[in-house]
């Protein structure tokens, strides 16, 4: 079993048990898997936006094909986890900001303005918006990563991961994400 463990990242070695086990006639208990998992990192020439596509309700599957990654301007996406409704209301609402903004200066929309917009909402309301965000684009500052949590604090940061799943996802970035990365970069074989 020594050689099937990598060091750094997922470790695949109870794989290898659980087929013993189960070739043994012993039934091994139904993982369930809940709740949404977003990320985002930075590159050499941009951003990476990731979202899973189910949305639950506990343990039910409610749609296996939900858009969780949102348009706030040309190019600026945002990923949302919590609750479907919150989410899309909260990203829809500072689209429609984001445009006037550009509309009344001129300009095209920096991320950070969304980011602006968008923590000084939730804060606002304190927590009882369920939006778990992941901010990203690329404005003329360069490429932007920002998250927003449900009470407003926010986070810049190289990678980020919020939702059910984001600690596996933060160990992943933790073990193989590095600096300037480069498209076709494959960290995990």
């Amino acid at each position: 079993m020594t050689d099937t463990y990598r060091g750094s990242g997922f470790d695949f070695s109870n794989a290898l048990r659980n087929n013993h086990l189960e070739s043994k006639g012993v039934r091994l208990p139904k993982a369930t898997s809940t709740g949404t998992t977003i990320v985002g990192c930075l590159f050499k020439d941009g951003i990476v936006l990731g979202a899973d596509t189910r949305a639950t309700e506990g343990p039910i599957v409610a749609d296996k094909n939900c858009e969780k990654i949102h348009y706030i301007s040309e190019s600026i996406r945002c990923c949302g986890a919590g609750t479907a409704a919150d989410t899309e209301f909260t990203t829809a609402l500072i689209s429609s900001n984001i445009e006037m903004h550009a509309l009344s200066t001129g300009r095209k929309p920096r991320v950070v303005t969304a980011m602006t917009m968008l923590k000084q909402m939730l804060f606002r309301y304190q927590g009882h918006i369920g939006a778990a965000l992941v901010l990203g684009g690329v404005d003329a500052t360069g490429p932007q990563l920002f998250t927003v949590h449900p009470h407003g604090s926010t986070d810049k940061l190289p990678y980020v991961t919020m939702g059910s799943g984001s600690l596996a996802a933060m160990a992943v970035f933790e073990s193989t994400w590095r600096k300037d990365l480069e498209v076709g970069y494959r960290a995990v074989p």
